[in-house]
């Protein structure tokens, strides 16, 4: 029986979307066709078709005449998408507060925030990147909006992309579970404004994170 195509282009672009993501394809590396085709063991039509989609998301950047590449993701680049994500999770989180479950979010939200905290007091920098995702990703959820949740995991891949450096700043995460906390509250409590407020703060203060720690490291700051 025939695979059916849409299955066959998920493949693909899961396949490369995570390679993108755990760095098996590097910044500024060409993604050419004919080696998918081999390694994946799949025509070129749902590749073609998972590469364009990769394009239109950000994970991909197109060069007339020479094909795809993964995109270098610079400091301007990543300051975008934190004020994105702004705005986003600002969203989430004022929907999430005025939920009819909004209490059992934030139960789990709990869960989470003790599970940060451990991984802070054992310096797991990766173990507490992954909890803030799922933090913030159960806002998403939360949100109940359909629409919401793929445009915010597709702005915090992006984010991925380079290397969630804003965590790496001296004093960052003890500040930043503080700041989870403040937001677990607000929806506990019910209070989408303050949800909205804290949440959006959060945001904003890591994307400043950000700011000084590649000032730091020398790249130049956006203007």
């Amino acid at each position: 029986m025939a695979v059916p195509r849409h299955t066959l282009l998920n493949a693909a672009y899961d396949h490369l979307r995570a390679a993108v993501l755990d760095g098996s394809l590097a910044p500024g590396s060409r993604v050419t066709v004919r080696p998918l085709t081999e390694q994946l063991g799949l025509s070129p039509t749902p590749i073609k078709a998972a590469l364009a989609a990769l394009e239109r998301e950000g994970f991909l950047v197109s060069v007339p005449h020479r094909g795809y590449f993964v995109p270098e993701v610079g400091a301007d680049d990543l300051l975008e998408l934190y004020e994105l994500r702004e705005a986003v999770d600002g969203i989430a989180a004022r929907r999430t507060a005025g939920a009819p479950h909004h209490r059992q979010i934030a139960t789990r939200l709990r869960r989470l925030l003790v599970k940060q905290r451990k991984a802070i007091d054992a310096d797991d920098l990766h173990a507490y990147g992954e909890l803030d995702l799922a933090f913030h990703r159960l806002i998403w959820e939360g949100s109940g909006s359909r629409r919401l949740i793929p445009v915010a995991e597709n702005l915090i891949a992006q984010v991925r992309l380079g290397n969630r450096l804003s965590s790496r700043a001296p004093g960052r995460l003890p500040v930043a579970v503080d700041e989870h906390e403040a937001i677990l509250d607000a929806i506990r409590t019910g209070d989408p404004g303050a949800a909205e407020r804290h949440i959006r703060r959060h945001v904003r203060e890591a994307g400043r994170a950000l700011r000084r720690y590649l000032s730091a490291q020398g790249a130049p700051e956006q203007p």
